[in-house]
């Protein structure tokens, strides 16, 4: 058992495993796109059917090796929060693709295609900073609606006889500065204004500054703040010295290599 343990703790550290597995999810991301066409379907529909399931059963495999490595504290494996990812999108892919499941199984399948996040390490540290950037974005989104808001009520009062298509009343006044935010056909809105208003270049210029270059440009600091942040992070992790496991593990790993070595001395004494 301790010999299958080492196996298995070889397996899913290797990068052999990353890349194939990286690898089996491509290939079915591609299975699933083919399967939006019907003519496709309807001529390899059995051998799509087929490659789900041996992609599937290739997910399977992977998490029981993973498993496996932890023994016998095979409960660490849910510590991990990708690990819980990849075994949820295996028991959602074990839905039966029948009845009210039907399309709930369908959706499930298309987990498989996001595994790449998981799979690929640098995909992993760029969320990881995503979701440690999620509390300075949400001040960040209050702040712009505050912003948005006033200028909204503005635009409505200065603009709205002249220009009632973008500025009718205030949910349409902030569908309008939300597309300006875009700086999608914004000076056309603009100078629809200056017709009526000639100093309105003002009120547009001001809000494209505040409201795309700085507020955006906040956004793109604070994710890449803590892209750095996960990344000294990681670096550190992998400084820090090894859990009592992996000692273990590299004990018993020893001690066999001198138990093999030792059987050869004795074979070869005894020639």
């Amino acid at each position: 058992m301790t010999r299958l343990v080492e196996l298995a703790s070889r397996l899913a550290n290797s990068h052999s495993l990353e890349y194939f597995i990286i690898g089996v999810i491509v290939a079915n991301g591609v299975l699933l796109g083919l399967e939006t066409s019907p003519s496709l379907v309807e001529k390899y529909g059995g051998f799509m059917h087929w490659g789900n399931q041996i992609a599937l059963g290739i997910f399977i495999v992977e998490a029981a090796i993973k498993l496996l490595a932890h023994f016998p504290r095979s409960h660490r494996y849910f510590l991990d929060g990708w690990n819980v990812f990849d075994f949820l999108v295996i028991v959602f892919a074990l839905v039966p693709a029948t009845g009210q499941f039907a399309m709930v199984a369908r959706l499930a399948r298309l987990l498989r295609i996001v595994r790449l996040v998981s799979a690929i390490q640098d995909l992993r540290l760029i969320v990881a900073a995503l979701v440690r950037s999620i509390p300075s974005v949400v001040h960040v989104i209050l702040l712009m609606s505050i912003v948005v808001y006033i200028y909204a009520i503005m635009g409505y009062h200065l603009f709205h006889e002249h220009d009632p298509e973008n500025w009718r009343n205030l949910g349409i006044s902030l569908l309008t500065l939300f597309n300006i935010i875009t700086l999608e056909g914004w000076t056309e809105v603009m100078n629809r204004a200056m017709e009526r208003h000639p100093l309105a270049w003002i009120y547009f210029v001001s809000f494209v500054v505040l409201g795309t270059f700085v507020v955006i440009n906040m956004f793109i600091a604070i994710i890449i703040n803590n892209l750095d942040e996960a990344k000294r992070e990681r670096l550190e992790e992998l400084q820090s010295p090894p859990s009592s496991d992996q000692l273990l593990r590299e004990i018993r790993a020893t001690q066999e290599a001198l138990n093999r070595l030792s059987e050869r001395l004795d074979q070869d004494e005894q020639k």
